[in-house]
Formats: C-alpha cells, structure tokens, sequence
C-alpha cells in the first residue's frame, strides 16, 4: 500500500490535491470503478467513510467462529472469474459445499426441499399438482405484457398464486427482503420479463434460452460453472486485494475513514471536501454510495438530482448469527439454507446453513446459521436489542429445525438501511436521474441501487463505469 500511504500523506500536508478521478464509497461497486480508471493510468483517490475498505463486504472473525456481515457467497461468473484470475484470487477461491445446491422453503411448519428435478415436482408438497398445473398452463395463457406491474401481480398472471405464495415471495424475501406486491417486476426482475415479451411464455422462453446455451461454447471451466464461492478467510479477502491492487496503481489511492461532506462544481471540474478539512479538485467525480447518502450530496447542487435517489426505499435488516452444538440441531442442515414465505407467519426472512456452505465458519461439532430480520414488510422485527434479536430467531427456527437448546455463540450485524428496493416506479425513477445528469458532466453515480443489487452485478457494472472514465476526453 505504499502510493496509498505518500499520497495521502501529502494530500493531508498541503490540504488540497486534484485528481483525474474521485471516488467517493469503496463499497464494491466504488473499488471496481477505481481499479478500472486506475489500471488505465488515471490519478485516482477512493474516499472512504469506514474504516475498511469494502462496504458491506465485511467479515467477523471470532476464535473459530467466522461470519459475514453482509453478503455471504459470489455467483461465479465469467467476468468475476476474470476478476479473480487478476486479482491472483483464483486459487484461494472457495467453492461452496455441493450441499448448497439443495434450498429448504419452510411449508406449513416444517422445511421441505425444493425437487430437484422437473419430474418430481407434483409430488414436491411446495409445487405440488396444483402448481404444476399452472406452469403447463402458461404457454396457453394470453394477455399482452404490461408496462409495469408489481412482481405479485406478474407471477400471478403467468403461473398463479400458489407459485407466488410458496416459491417467488420466499425467494424476494432473500434477495430483496422486499415485498412482491410493492417490487416492479420489470426493474426487479428484467430477465423474467423479458422472456415474456421475447416468446410470449415464460416456459417456452426459458426453454429456449436452455437450448440455446447448451449450443454456445462454455464461457467457463467445467469445476466453475454455475459455483457460488467465497475464501477461507472470507468475502472482505476480496475487497482487500481490491483496494490493495488500486494502491498498487501509480498515482492512485484508497483512503479510509474520510467523510465526504460536500460536493460542487467548477469550471474546471468538481470539488470535493471532506470532514477533514481536504479539497480535492477532479475531472470525474463518481459517487458510489448508496442512495440516500448520494442524495444529501446532491440535494445543495440539483434538487433534480436528489429527488429520485430519495424515493428508493431502504428498509432495516438485521443478520442474526448463532451457534449450536451440533448434537443440538436435529435438522441434517444439508442444503443452503431455508426461506420462509410470508404465509408461514413468522418473523424470520429465512437463514443460511453458513457452517455447511464453507469449512471454517465454526468450532468442531458445532454447527453456524445466520438468520435475517426485518425487511420491507416487518421493518418492527429489525428492532430490539440484541437478546431479542436471537430469541425472536430461535423461537422462529427452533420447531422448524429441530433446535432444542440456547445458541453458544451469537453475533448480531445491523444493518439500518440495508437493500434498495427496485419497487413500481424504480425505472421511471432511474431515468428521470440519468435525465437530470446530462446538465452535470463528470459526475457518475453507482451503487446497487440501479442495474442490480448482487455484488457481481456491482463489480461489473464498476469495471465499465471505470473502463469509459478512461476514455472519456478531459472536458478541462
């Protein structure tokens, strides 16, 4: 880290520097974006207002026991594939347990697997007959597609309420923490969507897009298709070598525990100060934070601007980590996790199985769940001190796993505004903002509140926002 270190010495010495490029957040999508410009030759500086960089890309370690405080696994893709060949990063990569491709949803009281086969769905108590039946049907149903619909009033036109109720309200439930009925299925969901209005069916769409990929050349490796990952030391290795690999870059830095507390704009550029006292002058200033923190930047400069970041709803979540004996635990814990539907009337989103997914995540004979609570459709259940927290848990897990004493070890990570939520209204939103930044050059905003919320999406999206900074002319 050393051109992190004689940069931000001197920056702090005279009090004012100028860069090519700003960024402010180094949350995933800000370190990507940074790499990119800075592997181009562009002077760039990461501001940070934690002290590690990475975000919500954080592990806790604690003797044997390790948990994530935020995201838990990465979709190996091929652009994160590459990402991590680069970063020298391949060969600590951790595939998930073969387990995990197994996902529990929790189905009038007790936990039931999803089928692994189409074959075995009618018999599969959460798809049974009756959703079986409504997914043959849904080539033959009609109805042209709509602008914009909720997700709860898509899946129910085009495979009915019992898939909403026991399969896709789950699954909103560990993506999102979200509500079906509030979500625009077109900004959530465009992949869906689309198969829609390209093939008229969902399942004759899906169909064949599987045929087509079997056609196309495999993107990646045979033992890395379709993997999640992590590292032994977990998903933070990642956001070090990044942050590691932009310091490396001659001219750029990452520096931590620096607020940015305001943002305006010059002839020349943009001008950023900090709570330190820092102006840094730049040609291209990103903010790579998550909304409403972007919006109490913007708000001073273009009320334009601030407005539609201020309507993206983030609701609290909280990651409730808690360890067994393993003798304790009666459920066999063999899969990734289990999400419970809103029907089942618990508090409890759902929980991973986290000493399953990796090796490492806690003591011999012991076994890791981090469960979730809160969300958009219960923010209460994020409230409470950390006992209730765990107790609410246990309580909502215990006849469900078969768990039959107290934890031995917790860890309660919160997070008080936690997911974005791409609700009805989200793309009208994002293009009224993309509208409103054509009067402000060299100003780029990026986070997971636009083009996906995953932390592949994130980097990717940040490797392309950093790669077109390196070509844009300097508007100076």
């Amino acid at each position: 880290m050393q051109h992190e270190e004689q940069l931000d010495a001197t920056d702090q010495a005279v009090g004012e520097a100028r860069r090519d490029v700003v960024v402010v957040g180094g949350g995933a999508s800000g370190l990507a974006a940074a790499r990119a410009a800075a592997r181009r030759g562009l002077a760039v500086s990461v501001l940070e207002r934690g002290p590690h960089a990475g975000g919500n890309l954080r592990t806790h370690r604690d003797g044997a026991w390790q948990v994530e405080v935020g995201p838990n696994t990465l979709v190996m893709k091929p652009p994160l594939h590459t990402l991590l060949d680069e970063l020298g990063l391949l060969d600590e990569a951790q595939p998930a347990n073969p387990d995990a491709r197994r996902r529990y949803i929790a189905f009038h009281g007790r936990p039931v697997a999803l089928p692994t086969h189409v074959l075995k769905a009618p018999a599969n108590p959460l798809i049974g007959l009756r959703g079986s039946w409504s997914v043959l049907r849904e080539p033959f149903r009609a109805g042209p597609p709509r602008d914009e619909e909720s997700l709860a009033d898509f899946v129910v036109r085009r495979l009915g309420r019992h898939v909403l109720d026991h399969l896709v309200d789950p699954f909103v439930s560990g993506v999102y923490a979200g509500d079906p009925a509030r979500l625009s299925a077109q900004a959530a969901m465009p992949r869906l969507v689309a198969l829609e209005r390209e093939y008229g069916s969902l399942v004759r769409g899906g169909l064949r897009r599987l045929r087509q990929s079997r056609r196309e050349p495999p993107a990646l490796p045979r033992e890395w298709r379709g993997q999640l990952v992590s590292f032994p030391a977990g998903l933070q290795r990642l956001a070090e070598r990044l942050a590691e690999d932009i310091a490396d870059q001659p001219g750029a830095s990452v520096q931590c525990g620096c607020e940015v507390v305001a943002v305006g704009r010059e002839a020349d550029g943009w001008l950023v100060e900090t709570a330190a006292g820092q102006r840094i002058r730049t040609r291209e200033l990103v903010l790579a934070v998550p909304a409403p923190t972007a919006a109490a930047l913007l708000a001073p400069l273009d009320a334009a601007l601030a407005a539609p970041l201020e309507e993206i709803a983030y609701p609290p979540v909280n990651a409730v980590s808690v360890g067994f004996r393993r003798a304790d635990v009666d459920h066999p814990l063999d899969g990734f996790g289990m999400l419970i539907p809103g029907v089942e009337r618990r508090r409890t989103l759902g929980a991973l199985f986290s000493s399953t997914l990796f090796p490492g995540r806690a003591p011999s004979d012991h076994v890791l769940l981090t469960a979730f609570l809160g969300g958009r459709r219960q923010p209460e259940a994020a409230a409470g001190d950390d006992a209730e927290q765990v107790a609410q848990v246990v309580a909502d897990l215990g006849d469900l796993l078969g768990i039959h004493a107290e934890p031995v070890w917790q860890c309660v990570s919160r997070w008080p505004q936690a997911i974005p939520q791409y609700e009805r209204g989200h793309l009208a939103r994002i293009a009224a903002l993309d509208a409103a930044l054509e009067a402000h050059p060299g100003l780029s905003l990026l986070g997971n509140w636009r083009d996906g919320i995953a932390v592949g999406d994130c980097l990717e999206n940040g490797r392309r926002l950093g790669e077109r900074l390196a070509e844009t002319p300097d508007r100076r």
